[in-house]
């Protein structure tokens, strides 16, 4: 009998199951774990749900062709896909040094898979088998659909599509995509058929056959002109909507064009319910047992994804282009059921580590128009300024946690994934902002304002700083008035488009101001499929067409970093380098406005020398002062 319930590793595993073949291999870069948290999982389950059979290989050797043919050919076609995070972010730091570990691995051992999985992966099985079909898909290639900017290399490259030699791509949360597509295939259509799916990109010769379509400008054009690069972004970012998006193309090299097809629909709620009650294992498959497991799941096993989609519209994040700003969310009863489940986990000790998605406190579309027309194409939800249309309500999010927390075995439900403090302070009913104080903060709440300069936030699409500074001073109200001492964690980001010298000299001012000492810092990191790389690439902010400074030398990114961090001894000399360029030498002395102090030499002895002898002199002025009018009152 077999026991294990999970999509089959091996020739072992299928076997058990009494099959003689697969009609889908799914091959992904990371180690395989069950569990809805990883895209590779829930794609699995999709396809199984169709009654289909699928086997996975997970992280094959790419250096031998034995590791792709542990089924086979399969009866239909290869699925594959980077993996959960984008390869070039998993191998490499923004200072493009190799990174000692890998959390989508087993034990967390690093180098198990190469750089720009889905493309090596393609090309393996094209050289192995030619006539199956081959489809990728993932955030890898979803981001990298179009001719991008290729941080690594530092230069133009066209579709992935392209260079992976596969049939189709499909971007995007692919469920409903890749559906279609398994029982299109299943029932005997040709692959080169399957040229209308909403969520997809196909490679064609000719676009004679198309109507209602957008020419972007040329692979060719926009490796030659940055000017055009921006526009082509543009019109991508306006056309990215799932009510009204148009077919966009864009001609690549060898007289091909690339199609894109509008984005499929948003899941509805019984839809997204569906995917989330698949038979997942919740834990990563028992081969990597000896090896202690994968730690990606340690943060996610005891967490529920409440939601997809975010209307935040922050410029360097990459989920508008993938997820959509459109929000939809699961049911209350599909995620009771699923933390009922957990309980029973021999592992569960009783809290839940998260509820939420790509941001924790949205639970529906951002204004009613959203459901039929999409994301507005020139208008933000949220910043710099809350749009009118915006609908603000924690109402349904806080009854799902309260009833989360009546479940038998729960002790605690903590919010880690990200909350948007603006949309929280813009509610006027502040019912769960004091329960999300009281309940369900582990003594810090990480949010992220990014920055402190009105420039830079607007180029980043974020709220100005007065918006967070509200926040902070309601989060430290509430927090006494629930007896606790707690503290925000601030993500901030240096060296973003737009950053000046003096930008970064105001965000150092401020945490002084707030007494505030990052402990980390992120850089900048231009990754495919977002406005701010494309800032970073062109000097250009596509939105506006407008051009933006970019810092870009490491001397000055270094300086940007080191400034908001200034206490840290290791950094006081770039950090006063940074004050001495910028002409802010008002910054360096005793005075508490200034950032570091002077360097100690023997005239600085001197100097702070007389100004401690100065105040001495001072105190006991003040003293005696004090003294003789006690003995004037005295009499004496």
């Amino acid at each position: 009998m077999n026991t294990n319930k999970f999509l089959p590793l091996t020739i072992e595993e299928m076997k058990l199951r009494g099959w003689d073949s697969v009609d889908f291999v799914l091959i992904t870069a990371d180690a395989y774990v069950d569990h809805p948290s990883f895209a590779n999982a829930i794609i699995g389950r999709c396809v199984e749900s169709l009654g289909f059979k699928v086997g996975i290989i997970a992280q094959p050797d790419w250096n031998c062709e034995d590791a792709f043919k542990v089924f086979g050919k399969p009866n239909f076609a290869f699925l594959i896909s980077g993996g959960n995070i984008d390869s070039m972010v998993n191998h490499y730091t923004v200072n493009k040094k190799k990174r000692s570990t890998d959390s989508y691995s087993p034990g967390g051992k690093a180098g198990l898979r190469p750089d720009r999985p889905t493309i090596v992966y393609s090309n393996k099985i094209r050289s192995i088998y030619k006539n199956v079909p081959v489809i990728i898909g993932g955030i890898e290639a979803s981001l990298r659909r179009f001719g991008h900017y290729d941080y690594w290399q530092d230069k133009i490259k066209r579709s992935v599509l392209c260079d992976s030699q596969a049939d189709l791509l499909v971007y995007g949360m692919g469920e409903r995509a890749i559906l279609e597509i398994a029982t299109r295939l299943g029932n005997g259509e040709d692959i080169s058929s399957l040229t209308d799916i909403r969520g997809t990109c196909y490679l064609t010769k000719s676009i004679d056959t198309l109507t209602d379509y957008i020419l972007l400008p040329s692979f060719e054009e926009i490796c030659e002109s940055k000017n055009k690069y921006a526009k082509s972004v543009k019109l991508q970012y306006e056309e990215h909507n799932p009510c009204i998006g148009k077919v966009l193309v864009e001609k690549q090299k060898d007289n091909l064009y690339l199609v894109q097809n509008p984005p499929q629909k948003v899941l509805s709620r019984s839809e997204l319910d569906k995917v989330y009650s698949y038979n997942y294992q919740r834990r990563w498959h028992p081969s990597y047992d000896a090896a202690g497991g994968v730690p990606a799941i340690d943060e996610v096993k005891f967490s529920v994804i409440s939601e997809r989609g975010c209307f935040g519209g922050c410029n360097f994040c990459s989920l508008a282009f993938h997820q959509g700003r459109v929000v939809s969310s699961r049911s209350e009863k599909s995620i009771l059921n699923e933390v009922k489940k957990m309980v029973y986990d021999e592992d569960f000790k009783g809290y839940i580590h998260d509820v939420g998605g790509p941001t924790a406190n949205f639970r529906y579309p951002s204004c009613d128009k959203q459901n039929e027309k999409g994301a507005c194409k020139t208008r933000q939800c949220l910043a710099p300024t809350p749009c009118k249309n915006l609908k603000v309500s924690h109402t349904e999010y806080l009854n799902l946690l309260r009833k989360i927390k009546e479940i038998d075995g729960v002790k605690k439900v903590f919010i880690r994934s990200g909350i948007r403090f603006d949309y929280l302070i813009y509610d006027k009913n502040y019912e769960f902002f004091k329960e999300l104080v009281r309940d369900h903060v582990s003594g810090q709440l990480k949010v992220a304002p990014e920055h402190c300069s009105k420039n830079v936030l607007e180029l980043m699409g974020k709220p100005e700083i007065h918006v967070f500074n509200k926040f902070r001073e309601k989060f430290f109200e509430f927090s006494k008035k629930a007896g606790k001492e707690q503290y925000i964690v601030p993500y901030l980001m240096s060296s973003h488009p737009g950053s000046t010298l003096k930008d970064a000299i105001e965000l150092a001012e401020y945490l002084r101001d707030i007494n505030y000492q990052p402990e980390q810092v992120q850089d900048f990191y231009p990754t495919p499929g977002t406005v701010s790389t494309c800032m970073y690439y062109t000097g250009i902010n596509p939105i506006t067409m407008k051009k933006v400074y970019v810092p870009k030398t490491y001397k000055e990114k270094n300086m940007q970093r080191a400034l908001l961090q200034y206490r840290k001894k290791e950094n006081y000399e770039i950090v006063r380098e940074a004050l001495l360029s910028a002409g802010r030498k008002d910054l360096i002395g005793f005075d508490k406005k200034c950032l570091i102090r002077p360097r100690i030499t023997k005239k600085t002895n001197e100097v702070k020398g007389k100004k401690e002898n100065e105040r001495a002199n001072n105190k006991r002025k003040t003293s005696l002062t004090k003294h003789k009018g006690k003995n004037k009152k005295r009499g004496k």
